[in-house]
């Protein structure tokens, strides 16, 4: 039997397999978070342009707490028939595994189906801090090591890590405060209690444009218009290394048929390419970053990498 012959027999049984699914079935994607909360939003996005591409309907299934891992968990052991999928986003796959023990494996239990976008985070102060630009505002932390501090929305959160990861590119040290939720450190800055930190644009830029906050630069490297006239750090500091924000995409157990995967990351692709799509991303204020399966998987390796050494120079560790 030739290779070809061989190769398309030993195909054929997958190929079926997606061409059947999903058979009228519905498809559950399960978001660890509250609704409303951004991966929730986007989550029920990707439903409505799956569904009519895949031919069933795509229902959304909450399972919030443990910052996550509930519902990333259930995704991990759930049967890889391709009628499960979860609503991904930074932390319970990017960041928590690295800073505290999980009952998942990512590598291991899941796999990227496509990547939406991105929630770029913006470096903010109170306006009265002293210093006008990015270069003001470094050059007065460097003077300083240890004066200066930081808030996030608790120890190990994407804002704590992000603005960890600034610190090591902008050669900086200062003392994090962390608070139980973005709105309690986003309320520290505004009453000028701590001197900086770094929120998602969505957050951050209405206090901006109301001159309630100062804004020095943008997490992504490349400009937004989520945060309209504030220039990349990658930039202003010359590091273009500083490419980062909070992703949100869709996953799927490990063992999942690679046919159904291709499908599904094929019809999000395709969704992504239209122009209301990307409108209603930026209503979510995301920037969009479409990407396939393949390119998710690697872009989270990637994010990994980065999150790793990060936080190796905060001595933050699995507890």
């Amino acid at each position: 039997m030739h290779r070809r012959s061989l190769a398309a027999l030993l195909a054929a049984p997958a190929i079926a397999q997606a061409q059947a699914w999903p058979g009228g079935r519905p498809v559950r994607i399960i978001v660890p978070w509250t609704p409303g909360q951004a991966t929730d939003i986007v989550a029920r996005l990707f439903a409505d342009g799956l569904g009519p591409r895949i031919g069933t309907n795509f229902v959304i299934e909450n399972r919030a707490g443990a910052g996550g891992s509930i519902g990333t968990d259930a995704v991990a052991k759930a049967a890889p028939d391709g009628f499960t999928l979860l609503g991904a986003s930074s932390g319970p796959i990017s960041i928590n595994p690295l800073v505290q023990r999980m009952p998942y494996d990512v590598e291991r239990d899941l796999t990227g189906v496509a990547l939406g976008g991105m929630a770029p985070f913006v470096l903010v102060s109170h306006p009265n801090f002293p210093a006008q630009t990015i270069t003001e505002f470094v050059a007065r932390l460097r003077a300083s090591p240890g004066r200066y501090t930081f808030a996030s929305s608790g120890t190990g959160a994407t804002a704590h890590l992000i603005t960890e990861f600034f610190n090591s590119v902008a050669g900086v040290q200062a003392v994090h405060v962390p608070f139980q939720g973005s709105a309690p450190a986003l309320t520290a800055i505004l009453g000028g209690q701590v001197d900086f930190t770094m929120e998602t644009a969505a957050t951050t830029m209405p206090h901006v444009r109301a001159g309630r906050l100062r804004a020095y630069g943008v997490s992504l490297r490349q400009d937004t218009p989520l945060a309209e006239g504030v220039a990349p750090i990658a930039r202003s500091l010359n590091a273009p290394e500083f490419d980062i924000g909070a992703w949100i995409g869709l996953m799927a157990p490990a063992a999942t048929p690679p046919a159904i995967i291709e499908r599904l990351s094929a019809a999000s692709l395709e969704w992504l390419a239209e122009p209301t799509t990307r409108e209603r991303f930026t209503s979510a204020g995301l920037q969009m970053q479409p990407m396939g399966a393949a390119a998710m998987n690697a872009f989270l390796r990637d994010q990994r990498a980065v999150y790793e050494n990060v936080v190796r120079r905060a001595n933050l560790s699995a507890g």
